[in-house]
């Protein structure tokens, strides 16, 4: 059985107690938005997702996307809550008030998108991919383009899509083939075909509107040579309305593992009209503004289906009656106790709380620094922000989309056979989960950026935006008599951290392919040591809280056990992945490609 309810409290504290010494600074420009604002948005929120998303996740992934004559149709009940989500405002959250967003911080934007994919991570990808486009016109595009899309696509009665995959190439993008020649009157007609396309065709929006990677005539070879334009479903008019059809047709829409729910589409662009968003040739650059903040939000979506799947599985374990506690009888008056009695049952829904919580207070963490990089004052402040920012949008993306996925899968094992059958409705949450791993770049590509990208630039300068605040906690904590085990087991994974920073730092220099045999246990490896440092911060605010008297002592209590959980079971991984990345490439790349 598909259970969620919105974990507000929880979301309460890792915006309101766990992160207030960030050091990002009072952002002054954010200061209308009071916790008792921001509170009673995300209690709406919440009501969105329970009472409008979720009963629509289990009908949708069986109805799926149909296509009919080139029109795309989203199952039953899908327009109509996308209509009033529209009209609710819920596509316009974060987006500038200049485009007739309500500029709410990130921080709670983010909150309101795990909900959204908790509830139904299909719908979620509509409005979605329609936030990172109008992030990418709005860095990049003319001021022209802007007034003509954005407002339309901020209020979500257009919605947007990124077109970069074709059938050739998918990460290696300097092999994509579709043509953009340039015409008279300035604009562009795109000619080519993309695969893949989240939100490519249905029937939501009155306009799609797709940004499409694409090669100019006089384009030099490789990456150096795409170019991103702006190319509608429908060409509007000078009033804003809808006019023609613009050579944009859709040919298939996917048959997927999962997401059935969201229309992935093959998408034909036959001398459809488009126009330059950015530089010529610097495609790139404005498509990653886009793509950054969408691997923010699929690491969400990770976090987002493992909740879910966590209440589930409580549900479950609490209903199901299997065995007798090893420890005495709990349930006299039935024939058997329920299976959350059990250790092992304790240990999987313990690990997926953990790995909930813990991604929760990172995503916290991230999101107040994406609020610092548009509204710090102090350019100290902003520089950190920025540095941290960029280090961590890999980390969330593989780490959060990892565990989400390890999450969901535990959930089935806790149902048991019941788990595998889709009765249940759990195991949609390993098929709506598993591509989040994959797409937006795979996690090999996230750990790849990580190592190969991220930690040598600017001489190292991004991790001291993480180093620094953790080593700070370590010092003025590990005399702290509550706190000395986790403190302890927190330096000795930041040592674990360290260690292999040098030695990727040492190593690949040499060889880049120690760096990148090593790149995915080092991912790993920081966002536990990122986790563990949120969790001692909570393990401290929690046991104040205690001290101090208060009428939620349950909830700090329950926030102590699972920080405790993680220390003692979790956080041991760091050794593990460290001594992988200290054994270096050599059994990785001993055997022969032939051999294989």
């Amino acid at each position: 059985m598909q259970v969620y309810e919105a974990p507000l409290r929880d979301m309460k504290f890792v915006l309101h107690e766990l992160h207030n010494d960030d050091g990002f600074g009072n952002l002054e420009a954010l200061a209308e938005f009071t916790p008792d604002l921001t509170d009673a948005i995300l209690e709406e929120a919440a009501k969105v997702a329970q009472e409008v998303l979720l009963p629509l996740n289990r009908g949708g992934d069986v109805e799926g996307c149909i296509l009919e004559n080139g029109v795309v149709r989203t199952p039953t009940g899908f327009k109509e809550a996308y209509a009033m989500f529209r009209d609710g405002g819920w596509c316009a959250l974060a987006s500038d008030p200049q485009w007739g967003g309500q500029g709410l911080p990130e921080s709670v934007n983010k909150m309101t998108e795990e909900m959204i994919c908790a509830a139904n991570v299909s719908f979620s990808l509509y409005p979605g991919l329609t936030h990172g486009g109008t992030t990418a016109i709005e860095g990049h595009a003319s001021d022209e383009l802007k007034q003509r899309f954005l407002p339309k696509m901020v209020s979500g009665e257009w919605s947007g899509t990124m077109c970069l995959t074709e059938s050739h190439c998918g990460t290696d993008l300097g092999l994509l083939r579709t043509r953009a020649v340039p015409q008279d009157d300035g604009s562009y007609k795109l000619t080519g075909a993309k695969i893949f396309i989240s939100a490519g065709e249905h029937d939501l929006t009155e306009n799609i509107i797709h940004l499409v990677l694409a090669r100019m005539p006089d384009a030099p070879a490789g990456v150096k040579g795409i170019s991103l334009f702006l190319v509608p479903k429908y060409l509007p008019k000078d009033d804003g309305s809808v006019g023609p059809a613009n050579g944009v047709s859709v040919s298939a829409i996917e048959h997927k593992m999962g997401l059935k729910a969201s229309a992935t589409c093959q998408l034909n662009f036959d001398d459809s009209v488009g126009w330059l968003v950015g530089k010529p040739h610097k495609g790139m650059e404005a498509m990653f503004t886009m793509m950054n903040t969408e691997r923010v939000s699929v690491g969400v979506q990770g976090l987002g289906v493992g909740e879910a799947a966590y209440q589930s599985a409580v549900y479950y374990a609490k209903d199901r009656l299997q065995g007798r506690s090893l420890s005495g009888v709990k349930n006299p008056g039935g024939p058997a106790d329920p299976i959350i009695v059990h250790p092992d049952v304790r240990r999987m829904l313990m690990t997926m709380r953990a790995y909930n919580e813990g991604c929760r207070a990172i995503t916290a963490w991230v999101s107040r620094a994406l609020d610092a990089e548009k509204h710090a004052t102090d350019p100290e402040a902003r520089q950190r922000a920025e540095d941290f920012v960029a280090l961590m949008t890999p980390v969330v993306k593989a780490l959060f989309t990892d565990l989400g996925f390890e999450s969901a899968n535990l959930a089935v094992q806790v149902y048991g056979g019941h788990g595998y059958i889709a009765e249940s409705g759990v195991e949609q949450y390993v098929r709506d989960a598993r591509i989040a791993m994959i797409y937006e770049g795979t996690n090999g590509i996230q750990a790849l950026d990580l190592v190969g990208r991220k930690l040598p630039a600017h001489m190292g300068r991004y991790l001291r935006s993480f180093f620094h605040p953790v080593s700070t906690f370590i010092e003025a904590n590990k005399a702290d008599a509550d706190l000395g085990k986790m403190v302890e087991g927190l330096e000795k994974a930041f040592g674990a951290l360290q260690l292999s920073t040098a030695t990727i730092a040492e190593r690949g220099m040499r060889d880049p392919e120690e760096a990148a045999a090593a790149a995915t246990d080092y991912t790993r490896l920081l966002g536990l040591v990122a986790m563990g440092y949120c969790f001692a911060k909570a393990a401290f605010v929690a046991q104040s809280a205690l001290k101090g008297g208060t009428d939620e002592a349950d909830f700090y209590k329950a926030k102590l056990a699972t920080a405790r959980f993680f220390f003692d079971r979790i956080l041991p991984q760091a050794t593990a992945a460290f001594l992988a990345i200290k054994s270096g490439k050599a059994s990785m790349m001993a055997l022969e490609a032939a051999a294989f």
